[in-house]
């Protein structure tokens, strides 16, 4: 299978979609119950990469938690106002065993998908989680060296980031898997990566795990850095990914790991060996909703660019219709999905839902399909197929001043993508609550020795306009408030 340049991810919510089927066949469903025709549907959308979220085997001590800890148990009953103790299965990110969830089908089921998917040129994602482990898994009684350790002291001082947890060997304290600016999570143990044996271990699970997939996802990837590890926990390991990615590639060199991580950190993590780190800091600045830092964002190298993964929501995050205007959100939808790097989707999407469903949820709300945001969403991905933004070239645009005192010019953010003989595409945002107007040079080859028809794919505009005047002025847009364009270039005989 050859991935283009910039392919696209759909992230399912594995757990939420087999509870979906249980109750349609009757019985639990395993992975082996994924229809073809969803997998049918995923390949004809476009996409590249499906990241089955949670598959791995949880435990019942963090069931347990997670079905008595106050503030979760009121997160899940915003999410589902009839839940019940069943609907909480545990975080997903606790996990006792990288191994496939029996409940699921286990490691046999999960094979089987696999080949299923690569039937359809599809390449499977799942996830691997460096800092913790469950507060039962097996480790915890035969290896409790590779966790972090605490004294009464540190239980009496800091009763959130530490736990008591009996044993064969009787009772010791271990710290709870946390990141420096939280508290610990309740349900999760610390992996010690100060101690060689650890970090051996967690990359023996890795190369384990590569020879079931194609690709991870790295639950807060930089929170085993040493630096990070340092500020969190007063010691520093030795570095743990370098030696990690390069033990992967050598047994799978096409494999894919793609960074969770956060604090401008991404660059790091992609010379580390990473193919794509999250792109949270343009996300943060399409929400706070200015163009001009949208824009500088956009400045950065394509060598920077090309490896990072872009989203509007993902499981962490509140869905993209809950916290953007209708609007607003189709506009950062355009600015995300046609730029460069990974274009990263998330179940629930495309149908506007509005309720994140936390990874303890078993089950997600009955929610209406908002139809409006799933029409724009089908033409989206109609566009993204196209060759020309997938292995085409971007360039982004320098936008004036349309005249003299012209101030709005600087909300419009605009860039074209070209590809061999494919018509360029002119993608046009105005990125305010404003209309909006600048010019733009288009830096289309013989633009000036010819006329130009400019069709919206994402609406009925068309427009004519004379190659000479664009060589010579540049192309003016106005754009109403939140417009976005995506305008097909075709030469007019």
């Amino acid at each position: 299978m050859t991935t283009p340049r910039y392919p696209s991810l759909f992230q399912l919510n594995t757990r939420v979609r087999m509870t979906e089927l249980s109750w349609q066949l009757g019985r639990r469903a395993t992975l082996d119950d994924l229809p073809d025709a969803d997998l049918d549907q995923w390949a004809a959308e476009g996409f590249d990469w499906i990241w089955l979220l949670t598959v791995w085997q949880t435990g019942e001590a963090g069931r347990r938690i997670s079905q008595t800890h106050p503030g979760w148990l009121e997160e899940f009953r915003e999410t589902l106002p009839d839940l019940t103790l069943d609907d909480v299965g545990g975080s997903g990110f606790a996990i006792t065993g990288y191994t496939v969830s029996r409940e699921l089908g286990g490691d046999e089921a999960l094979a089987r998908l696999r080949t299923r998917l690569k039937q359809r040129g599809l390449r499977l994602m799942l996830d691997f989680v460096p800092n913790h482990m469950a507060l039962d898994h097996p480790w915890v009684q035969s290896h409790p060296e590779y966790f972090i350790s605490g004294t009464e002291e540190d239980l009496i001082q800091q009763p959130e980031n530490y736990v008591r947890i009996g044993g064969a060997n009787g009772e010791r304290i271990f710290a709870h898997g946390r990141d420096p600016n939280f508290a610990g999570w309740p349900d999760t143990l610390q992996l010690d990566y100060t101690r060689p044996e650890t970090q051996a271990a967690m990359r023996q699970e890795l190369v384990r795990i590569s020879g079931q997939c194609d690709a991870v996802r790295c639950d807060m990837a930089m929170l085993v850095l040493p630096e990070i590890f340092e500020r969190t926990w007063g010691k520093t390991p030795p570095p743990f990914w370098p030696q990690a990615i390069a033990e992967v590639r050598a047994a799978h060199p096409d494999f894919c790991l793609m960074a969770e991580v956060y604090w401008d950190m991404e660059w790091q993590l992609q010379q580390l060996g990473f193919d794509y780190a999250y792109d949270k800091r343009l996300y943060d600045r399409l929400h706070d909703g200015d163009a001009k830092p949208v824009r500088q964002h956009l400045l950065a190298p394509l060598n920077y660019q090309d490896k990072l993964a872009r989203f509007l929501e993902n499981h962490d995050e509140q869905r993209a219709a809950t916290v953007f205007p209708w609007q607003k959100h189709k506009a950062a939808a355009v600015v995300t999905y046609l730029t460069p790097g990974l274009r990263f989707f998330h179940h629930g999407q495309f149908e506007g839902f509005l309720k994140r469903i936390g990874p303890h949820l078993l089950r997600g709300p009955d929610e209406p399909v908002n139809v409006v945001i799933q029409r724009f969403y089908s033409q989206l991905l109609e566009i993204l197929r196209r060759s020309t933004v997938r292995d085409g070239r971007w360039t982004l645009l320098e936008s004036q001043p349309a005249w003299d005192g012209n101030w709005t010019w600087e909300d419009c953010i605009a860039f074209v993508w070209q590809h061999g003989n494919d018509s360029p595409l002119l993608i046009a945002v105005n990125f305010s609550d404003h209309q909006s107007q600048c010019r733009v040079a288009l830096p289309i080859e013989d633009l000036a020795s010819s006329s130009w028809q400019l069709a919206d794919l994402l609406s009925e505009d068309c427009y004519e306009r004379r190659g000479a005047e664009l060589a010579s002025t540049g192309l003016f847009l106005d754009l109403a408030p939140w417009q976005a364009a995506v305008y097909e270039c075709s030469r007019v005989a």
